[in-house]
Order: C-alpha cells, then sequence, then structure tokens
C-alpha cells in the first residue's frame, strides 16, 4: 500500500548508503506495514478514528469467529517479530519494535487470558462508530451518510455477536452498557436528523437500515434489561494476576506495581502539604480574623479555600463561551511564556453531544495521524438535561472556574492538543507509535502541562490549587485503580479516600467510583505518565544544569511522537 508509512520509509531509504538499510531493519519495516495494514482492514472502526476511510462502511467482526481470527493472526505476527534481532535495528526501529511487540503481546494475552468479549457488554457498543462518522467533515456529507448507511445495516449483527459472546458480566458494566445503548438509540433516532437535514436526499435512502438498526437497538436493550441483568453477578474486580499483567501492558513502563503504589501513596501525603501551604495565604485573606486553632487545622483550610473558589463557577448557558475565553487566555501566555512551540492546526470549541455527557465536563478529540486535513474537537459539556438543580450545582462547583482553566491547559494548550498535534508531525520509518500510542506518555504529557504552566505562573494561588487538587486526583487514581482491582478496597473506603484527601465533591467522586469499576490500568497512566516526565526532566536537569530554554527542551521531547516516555529518556541518552 502506498501509505504515509510506505512514504516515510522510501524516503528513510534515499537518504542512507547506496548499500541500503540492513537486512533487519528492512524485515521489521515491511512485518510492521504488514501489520499495520491487516490491523486496519480487521479493525475498521479504529481505522475511521485513525483517519483512515477505506473501510468507513464496516463495523469490527465482534463474532466468537473473529476473536479466534484475530487471535491467531496475531500469534503469528508475534512469530515473525520473534525471528527479528532487535538489537540489530536501528534506534527509531528498535523503539517501534518494542512497542509493536508489547500491542501483540496485550492482544494475545487480552482474548487469552482477559477475555473481556465473554464478560464485557460495553464493547459492543456502537455508538462511536456511528458517531465518528458524523462529527469530522473528511470528507462530503452525503459521502459519510453512505458509509453511515452501511454500518447501520451491520448493526444487527452486532447486536447478535454480543448476545452470542456474552456470558456473565459485572453488573456495573451491564448497567453502563444499557445506558450507552439508550444513547446510540438516541442517536439514531434523534441526532441523525441534523444531519439528513442538511443532505435531505439521503433520508429515504437511509431509512430502511435506520429502522431495522433502531429495532435491533431496542431489542438489545430489553434483552439487557431482562436476561444479561439477572445473570451479571460477576465481580468488576479482575484480580492481582491478572491486573498486575494489564498494567504491565497498558503502561509499558519500568516502574512496578509495587513501586507505583509506594509512589503514589507518599506524593498524595505531599501534596497535602502543598494544598496547605498555598491555601493558607488565601485562607487568611478571605477569613482575616481566624484564630490560630482554626489555621491549624489543615484539612478544614484547604476545604474552605477550594470551597470559596467553587462559589465561582459557569452555568449551562455560560461554560462554552468561558472556555473559549480560557483557551485565548492559555494560548497566549503558552506563546508569550515560550513554554512549547504552539501549533497552528485548527482547534474547534463544541458542545459535548448528549450521549456523552455525564461523565467528565471536557475531552479532547484529535484527528487520528492518518488524517489528512483534521481538526481537533475540544468538547464542552453542558449537565445532562435531566439532571437535577442539586446536581447541576455539585457538578459546576466541582468544575468551577479555575478547574475549567485547568481543564483547558489539560485538554488543549499546552495538554492534549498541542502534544498530539506535534505527535502528528513525526516521520519516522514506521507508523507503529503514532497508531499504538502511549496512553500514559499522552494523559502525563497533559498532567504535566498543567504543572508547567504554574511553574511559570500563571493563573496565581487560585489556579494553582485547582492544578494541585487535579494532581491529588491524579495520584489518587493510581490508587484506586490498583487497591479495587488487585485488592479489595470498598466503595466506602474510595468515597472516603477522595472526598477526605481529595478534596472532591460527593458527585464527583461517585463517578469515579463507577469509572474505576469500568476500567483497569488505565486509571494509572495519569500519575505514571507525570512521574515519568518529571523523572525525565530531572535527568535531563542533572546532565545539562537547569533549563533555559523551556520551548526548545519541551519541542524535542514531543519530537518523538507518543512513545512511553522511557523510550523518550532513551532517544534523549538520559
Amino acid at each position: 500500500m502506498q501509505t504515509r508509512a510506505s512514504l516515510l520509509v522510501a524516503a528513510l531509504a534515499a537518504t542512507l548508503s547506496c548499500s541500503g538499510p540492513p537486512p533487519q531493519d528492512e524485515r521489521f519495516v515491511a512485518l510492521a506495514e504488514s501489520y499495520i495494514e491487516e490491523f486496519l482492514e480487521r479493525y475498521p472502526e479504529y481505522a475511521t478514528a485513525l483517519g483512515d476511510h477505506r473501510y468507513d462502511g464496516r463495523l469490527n467482526d465482534y463474532t466468537a469467529a473473529g476473536v479466534s481470527s484475530g487471535l491467531e493472526w496475531n500469534k503469528r505476527n508475534l512469530e515473525e517479530l520473534a525471528a527479528i534481532d532487535p538489537v540489530r535495528l536501528g534506534a527509531a526501529n528498535a523503539i517501534d519494535y518494542e512497542i509493536l511487540r508489547n500491542y501483540v503481546e496485550f492482544s494475545i494475552w487480552s482474548s487469552e487470558v482477559l477475555r473481556e468479549h465473554e464478560w464485557n457488554p460495553m464493547r459492543y457498543g456502537v455508538g462511536d462508530a456511528l458517531y465518528g462518522l458524523l462529527a469530522r467533515e473528511f470528507a462530503p456529507l452525503e459521502e459519510r451518510l453512505q458509509s453511515l448507511h452501511q454500518r447501520l445495516q451491520g448493526i444487527p449483527a452486532v447486536l447478535s455477536a454480543a448476545r452470542e459472546n456474552l456470558i456473565d458480566p459485572p453488573r456495573i458494566h451491564t448497567e453502563t452498557a444499557i445506558r450507552q445503548n439508550d444513547g446510540a438509540i438516541a442517536l439514531v433516532s434523534k441526532n441523525l436528523d441534523e444531519f439528513l437535514a442538511l443532505a435531505p436526499s439521503m433520508e429515504g435512502e437511509l431509512a430502511t437500515a435506520r429502522e431495522a438498526a433502531l429495532q435491533a437497538l431496542e431489542e438489545h436493550g430489553r434483552w439487557m434489561h431482562e436476561e444479561l441483568l439477572p445473570r451479571s453477578t460477576r465481580s468488576f474486580r479482575i484480580g492481582e494476576e491478572k491486573y498486575r499483567a494489564k498494567l504491565s501492558y497498558t503502561l509499558h513502563s519500568d516502574l512496578s506495581m509495587e513501586e507505583i503504589l509506594q509512589r503514589a501513596l507518599r506524593r498524595l501525603d505531599e501534596l497535602q502539604e502543598e494544598l496547605y501551604s498555598t491555601a493558607l495565604p488565601l485562607y487568611r485573606e478571605h477569613r482575616p480574623d481566624a484564630g490560630e486553632e482554626a489555621l491549624a487545622d489543615r484539612p478544614a483550610v484547604i476545604r474552605a479555600v477550594l470551597d470559596m473558589l467553587a462559589d465561582s463557577h459557569p452555568t449551562d448557558s455560560s461554560i462554552v463561551e468561558d472556555a473559549k475565553q480560557d483557551l485565548a487566555e492559555v494560548t497566549e501566555f503558552t506563546r508569550e511564556s515560550k513554554l512549547v512551540s504552539v501549533p497552528e492546526e485548527p482547534l474547534q470549541i463544541i458542545v459535548m453531544p448528549e450521549f456523552r455527557r455525564g461523565v467528565s465536563t471536557a475531552y479532547c478529540d484529535s484527528p487520528g495521524p492518518l488524517e489528512e486535513h483534521g481538526e481537533t474537537f475540544y468538547a464542552i459539556s453542558p449537565t445532562p438535561q435531566d439532571w437535577t438543580p442539586e446536581r447541576k450545582l455539585s457538578f459546576y462547583r466541582e468544575y468551577n472556574d479555575f478547574m475549567l482553566q485547568d481543564l483547558t491547559v489539560h485538554e488543549a494548550i499546552p495538554g492534549h492538543y498541542l502534544q498530539l498535534a506535534h505527535s502528528n508531525r513525526l516521520e519516522a520509518p514506521t507508523m507503529v507509535r503514532s497508531i499504538f500510542s502511549s496512553g500514559t506518555f499522552i494523559e502525563g504529557w497533559a498532567v504535566y502541562a498543567e504543572q508547567v504552566m504554574v511553574e511559570h505562573g500563571f493563573g496565581g494561588a487560585r489556579f494553582k490549587m485547582q492544578q494541585l487538587k487535579m494532581l491529588t486526583r491524579a495520584v489518587i487514581n493510581a490508587i484506586l485503580d490498583q487497591k479495587i482491582h488487585a485488592g479489595s478496597m470498598t466503595e466506602q473506603e474510595a468515597m472516603d479516600m477522595m472526598m477526605g484527601q481529595g478534596f472532591q465533591e460527593e458527585g464527583e467522586a461517585a463517578g469515579k467510583w463507577i469509572r474505576a469499576q469500568l476500567t483497569s490500568a488505565q486509571l494509572s497512566t495519569y500519575f505514571v505518565g507525570i512521574a515519568e516526565h518529571n523523572d525525565m526532566r530531572s535527568a535531563w536537569i542533572e546532565r545539562n544544569g537547569p533549563v533555559q530554554d523551556w520551548q526548545a527542551y519541551h519541542d524535542m521531547v514531543l519530537s518523538f511522537g507518543s512513545p512511553p516516555v522511557r523510550f523518550v529518556r532513551g532517544l534523549l541518552e538520559l
């Protein structure tokens, strides 16, 4: 195939001596290219997200036979990888080799050991597969609706596979899958109308497939309610053995499970001190008559300041405009302070779709590395329409004006949007590290970006309080992740930690408890990521002295794409 990877390989070859690259490099590049080509064909939903639109009319094969076929395919590729000596590869290919091998081994382990296709009904949700064709204008609307038409036709087969495969889910997974299925129904029955209004000639063409998809989704919802939910008795905990393996594959880090927990607990204690020292001047300003006894109650001082800051918060009608103003401010500060090069790729703030609301107030939807002209969406969420006024208030007190600034840093500049725009510019012999990117590097950078803004004075003490609170949340995420899935932490213990040591609103903590049950290993990426980014920076300073040019340092760190942080350290010879 004449992919971007092919062109990059050809360009690299032209720069080498006339004898050509070493045979091991040629062999690996060919294998990596072949794997990626078949990966995109096998998993068309992922291909769409990555920006390859050749398979937009198809859905993944969710049948047991499809799972088995994918397993055997990965085993064949692992054998071919084992026949290549990574020591004999160039630096870029050696890194991509390790990333690809880790991904293939993880895929095999997931199919053979974790076996989520048998117990996680959320895997069969079709909402994102449809929404991905509508949200991004990568082709004319009529063309995208043609692909949507084909995917609508494939929905009954996906849901049939779910009913064949699912055995004993955890109850929380089934309950969440039911809500997501309701969201998919709303997308097909209601949200699709606004796109058909722009292409009315497609309405009749989609009618039959749309009706059949709706019927299948409604029947599937009833089946989950009536049959699957009563037998959803599996524990949501995956257990220490599986968690340890999944954490290792997910993080691809030098840090062990035990080291991560020890560092997180130590960092949590440190953050209590940092929160107090930052809160104390603000508390004295707010409560000038406070006595020594009040000042000595550290948790009370922290909470009082956070409560004061929470009084200034957005509303459903103001949050999008507030975020736009925040984006302008953080962009200007990043440029003027020369923290990192700010890309010119388009960034659009949008209102988060209704079916995605209620978990977080924002997310960054960057174009995939194969998308040629994609723009990034920074989605901001008004609260769901069915929330009570009390729940809305709790949500916005957590995501107050200062937290919204911090979220904008995290999701946009200099966080996710900026980092992923840099990553998408990577030119390497293969597309491995772009397609199989490290969530630990990506999330770690976004948390690190918040820290960098504080270090350079953005927003003063009030912004710093929210940054420290968000960092505390990241640390607690890693503790919860491990103690829930490799231990026996209860809901009450988790809530006490989040609300007591993390100073979270009850609604935020309750949502995180649900998320922690639904996921494993992912919640650790934030803390491990920032820990590794800071370790790398410390190693750089130890070798080179204090950073004199922050933009040069950060641009260099981001120039290698989104591999695990330890590989960037290796490339920097740290």
